[in-house]
């Protein structure tokens, strides 16, 4: 039985796959608050910072795929590990690897911590 983290964390890839901006806005909590350790600088507040983020990724890879390599849940926290891949606009290759820790509070997603770089 999936959790109602595991849930947000399927409709999550699901949105980024269809390049659904709504959707995807959907899985956040108005005021979310993200971390980006290795990358102090990346940090951001609120549902907009994330559709102006988002619009752009759409935009410039309009062949974004997001692959899950794993997950786990523990009480309202979530890890996930992601590869994002695809080719930019101009041509050039687009990939990423990631792992998030996401603070999900009932349906949403309150909180991310991200580690993440190009490959």
């Amino acid at each position: 039985m999936k959790t109602s983290q595991s849930v947000v964390i399927d409709r999550l890839q699901q949105a980024q796959n269809a390049h659904d901006l709504e959707a995807f806005l959907d899985c956040f909590a108005p005021h979310i608050q993200t971390d980006h350790p290795v990358h102090p600088e990346r940090p951001f507040q609120g549902i907009e910072h994330a559709r102006r983020n988002w619009s752009t990724m759409f935009h410039d890879i309009p062949n974004f795929r997001s692959e899950s390599l794993g997950s786990a849940v523990e009480d309202d926290t979530a890890w996930a590990e992601w590869y994002w891949f695809s080719t930019r606009r101009n041509g050039t290759s687009f990939g990423m690897r990631k792992v998030s820790i996401l603070g999900i509070q009932p349906e949403q997603i309150k909180w991310a911590r991200f580690y993440m770089e190009p490959v």
